[in-house]
């Protein structure tokens, strides 16, 4: 009995010995074991402070060089809205050549494709990463025409609302959303991600349906600018100074094929034929080329037996100019350097 009584006692102590062991080594692997219940061991997560750090860094990362981009794309937003009537060199060009003022937007669509390219490098689920895109393009489309789509009512009772018989239904921010939705969709569907870039032929491999997408488009762009024919047609000038007066029908005599000036050319007659001449914007750029205004390269008075087309109205970012202008140039910088 004595014997057994000695065993006993060396097994307890030998217990009581293991147990600071047991704990000491699951700590370190972030498990704790209670020994409170007497049926059942219980294991118990032990909270690891690398661990909690590690997951609170993960979600906040971002791309810092991309955001220095847009703030210095948004500086010089405003540095060429602020400065360039005073610098016709900063301002947007009439129409022919470019300028300073001109690489803003295309600046703004890079940092969209760079971002599409980071946010859709792995995609889990394509439909589900499609429905998200369609949300954010309607969401920016909308925000677009709240801030782009109003109208001034006269200058003799000077009010801002919404009109719908006068809404400008595209704009900076629509240009935008619908960019960023075609180049998303062809980044999401188009795209094969089976293929590892460690080459200049793996990464045409991996963009080669994506470019055939993006010259298909360029392509289109092409073919309606110089193969379709632009009728004679007529628009109707308001009358800002007196508007009891009503409003004068003005007759543009076009009838060519691939003209890029500003009354014939074919991105003007798309606009009219599906916007409406009312839904587009009515104090285009080319009122400050030398034919509309005194002082070119600003805006001025028209000048002696200037042309009747110097007011009619023409959208910048309009749906054939638009559709060639996506962001399917920046989403390969992440395969390139991430």
């Amino acid at each position: 009995m004595s014997t057994e009584n000695q065993n006993q006692t060396e097994v307890a102590v030998a217990e009581e010995q293991e147990a600071p062991l047991l704990l000491n080594h699951h700590h370190h692997s972030s498990i704790l074991i209670d020994h409170q219940n007497e049926e059942e061991d219980t294991i118990i997560p032990f909270p690891d402070k690398h661990m909690d750090a590690h997951a609170k860094v993960i979600p906040n990362q971002r791309l810092a060089s991309l955001d220095v981009f847009r703030g210095l794309t948004v500086a010089l937003m405003i540095l060429v809205d602020d400065v360039g009537g005073a610098f016709p060199s900063l301002n947007h060009s009439p129409w022919f050549g470019v300028t300073l003022a001109d690489f803003v937007m295309p600046f703004f669509l890079f940092g969209v494709g760079v971002s599409i390219g980071l946010v859709f490098k792995k995609v889990s689920s394509k439909p589900n990463a499609t429905k998200k895109v369609i949300i954010r393009t309607i969401k920016l489309f909308i925000l677009g025409l709240l801030l782009q789509g109003g109208y001034f009512h006269g200058r003799g009772n000077l009010t801002y609302g919404v009109d719908l018989s006068k809404i400008r239904w595209l704009g900076v921010l629509q240009r935008i959303s619908i960019g960023y939705c075609l180049a998303s969709l062809s980044e999401i569907w188009l795209l094969n991600n089976n293929v590892l870039v460690d080459s200049p032929v793996a990464f045409a491999r991996k963009y080669c349906i994506q470019w055939m997408f993006s010259l298909l488009l360029c392509l289109v762009y092409l073919c309606l600018l110089y193969g379709l024919y632009v009728p004679n047609w007529k628009f109707e000038q308001s009358n800002l100074v007196w508007s009891s007066r009503g409003s004068i029908i003005q007759d543009v005599h076009c009838e060519v094929r691939g003209s890029l000036g500003p009354p014939c050319n074919a991105v003007g007659y798309i606009d009219r034929l599906i916007l409406g001449e009312h839904h587009m914007y009515q104090r285009p750029v080319y009122q400050r080329t030398k034919a509309c205004s005194v002082n070119s390269p600003d805006y001025g008075p028209l000048p002696p037996n200037s042309p009747g087309w110097c007011l009619a109205p023409f959208d910048p970012e309009g749906i054939l100019r638009t559709i060639s202008r996506g962001c399917f140039f920046g989403p390969h910088f992440p395969s390139l350097y991430c």
